[in-house]
C-alpha cells in the first residue's frame, strides 16, 4: 500500500512541519512510522545475518527457507537476550531510515503500477483511503 503523493510523509518533515493536519498527512505519518519499525527490522536481520543481504542465487524455495530459518533464530535470541547489542543499536525510535525513494516522485508510483493489474491499485486506493478515514476519526483533525 503506497502513500499519498504530494502529501508530506517523511518523519523530519513532520518535526519540521508539525502535527499532521489532513486525513492523508495522518496516513502518510503513521505509513512512515510502521515504514521505519519495518525497516529497522530488516536492518538486524540482515546485519546478523549477512547472507540475507548478499543472497546468492539460491532457488525461491531455499531462500524462502533461509529467511524463515534466519527469522525464527532472531526471535529465539530475542526472547532470552534481552540485552542484545545489536538490538540497542536498532531500536533506537528517533533513528529514521534514509529516503531512498521519494514517495512524492513519479518513479515510486509508475513502479508499482507495473507489479499490479488496475484494479489491484484501484482496491489498494480504496482501503488506503477507508485505513486514512479510520485514523482520522481517531485521531481528529
Amino acid at each position: 500500500m503506497t502513500p499519498y503523493r504530494n502529501t508530506r510523509y517523511w518523519l523530519r518533515d513532520f518535526r519540521r512541519g508539525g502535527r499532521p493536519r489532513t486525513k492523508k498527512e495522518k496516513f502518510n505519518q503513521a505509513h512512515s512510522q510502521l515504514r521505519n519499525v519495518i525497516e529497522r527490522a530488516f536492518g538486524v536481520l540482515k546485519e546478523r545475518f549477512p547472507i540475507l543481504d548478499k543472497m546468492r542465487r539460491f532457488s525461491f524455495t531455499t531462500q524462502k527457507y533461509l529467511v524463515v530459518a534466519t527469522m525464527a533464530i532472531h526471535n529465539f535470541l530475542r526472547r532470552i537476550r534481552l540485552n542484545d547489542e545489536l538490538f540497542r543499536r536498532f531500536e533506537d525510535v528517533g533513528l529514521e531510515v534514509s529516503n531512498t525513494i521519494e514517495m512524492n516522485s513519479e518513479s515510486a508510483t509508475s513502479a508499482t503500477q507495473h507489479v499490479f493489474r488496475p484494479q489491484d491499485q484501484t482496491f489498494m486506493h480504496q482501503l488506503r483511503d477507508q485505513v486514512a478515514n479510520e485514523l482520522d476519526l481517531l485521531v481528529g483533525v
